[in-house]
């Protein structure tokens, strides 16, 4: 009995969406919950990444490099998410928490202030407009230096430099009105 031709596997699947989809979507997830710190966001962003390319009919072209449209497509879709339902980001900027905060202790009162200190710097993130967010986001949560953040958004090194002094200034900034505020 020969078997069933439609059940054998396919090697070469053609780049359709499924392609795409089986080849990114580690990368889409693990992107997602990097921003979110949320599995559910996370799986919620895969699938607004997709429905939004399935929307488009099979009109779209993400050449030369569908992984960089994908991995950008992610960011702005967890920002979108945490931006519309008024959260924060919760992944910490660890850097300018440890800057600020200046050897927080491990005790439960410190540990508390340190959390909320966290909280206030991903809620300022959160308020960046949409190009500052996505650029701090792939530098300090994603790791990126700026060369290839450039590359990924298509910009200059000198555009994502400014822009990453600018949300800096503006994130110090917040983070000073609410450590006064805590005294």
């Amino acid at each position: 009995m020969r078997p069933i031709e439609y059940l054998k596997p396919v090697s070469n699947a053609p780049e359709g969406l499924e392609g795409l989809f089986e080849r990114h979507h580690d990368m889409i997830f693990r992107t997602a919950y990097r921003t979110t710190a949320s599995i559910v966001d996370a799986e919620d962003v895969l699938q607004t990444v997709f429905v939004r390319l399935a929307g488009r009919k099979g009109k779209w072209d993400l050449s030369p490099n569908p992984g960089a449209y994908l991995y950008r497509a992610a960011i702005n879709a967890s920002l979108d998410l945490l931006r519309g339902r008024g959260r924060f980001l919760s992944v910490p900027l660890d850097t300018e928490v440890a800057s600020l905060a200046g050897g927080l202790g491990t005790n439960p009162e410190t540990e508390h202030a340190k959390r909320e200190l966290q909280s206030r710097i991903r809620q300022s993130v959160s308020e960046l407009g949409p190009r500052a967010a996505e650029i701090v986001v792939l530098k300090y949560f994603e790791g990126h230096d700026n060369r290839e953040i450039a590359k990924l958004i298509g910009t200059s090194q000198m555009v994502v430099g400014v822009t990453l002094h600018r949300a800096r200034t503006r994130l110090r900034k917040d983070m000073g009105k609410f450590l006064e505020e805590q005294l």
